[in-house]
């Protein structure tokens, strides 16, 4: 079985690359492949801190009309911007990402805490590659990256 792209490329939430972003230990985007489109990390706990990131900033952003409170805070709202409709199947996905969380997909919730952040994070990275295949230290570290 070959490893996913997000994994080859230490980008494990799949972050298109954007060469306006300046992400701490983005290399470039991405090679080997017909069409390149996302980042690529020099380690994965980079690529982690990234997807952090993202989930936090998104708070900031203006959510879906009657979904949560200001800004995008629930994971319908979030997975919505991540992961649009017209490349992936949302639906299965905010589902996938609420029963992790244990929440309703308009429940509203703080990425702002580790253990909320963390599982977003693990979530989004089994969904998105199929597994999750970091041992604990580096979902940490990158969680941790993340917060700072």
């Amino acid at each position: 079985m070959s490893t996913s792209r997000g994994i080859r490329n230490n980008n494990p939430g799949n972050i298109d690359f954007n060469p306006r972003n300046k992400w701490n230990g983005q290399l470039g985007l991405e090679v080997g492949v017909p069409r390149p489109r996302f980042a690529r990390f020099d380690e994965p706990e980079n690529g982690i801190r990234a997807l952090g990131r993202l989930l936090l900033n998104y708070r900031g952003k203006d959510g879906m009309p009657g979904v949560g409170g200001p800004g995008i805070d629930t994971v319908r709202e979030t997975i919505n911007r991540w992961a649009p409709g017209h490349e992936n199947d949302t639906e299965a996905y905010i589902a996938s990402v609420a029963k992790a969380l244990r929440v309703k997909p308009n429940d509203i919730i703080d990425v702002r805490k580790p253990d909320v952040l963390r599982t977003f994070v693990v979530a989004i990275i089994k969904h998105e590659n199929g597994a999750q295949p970091y041992k604990p230290e580096v979902i940490e570290e990158g969680i941790r990256r993340a917060l700072a």
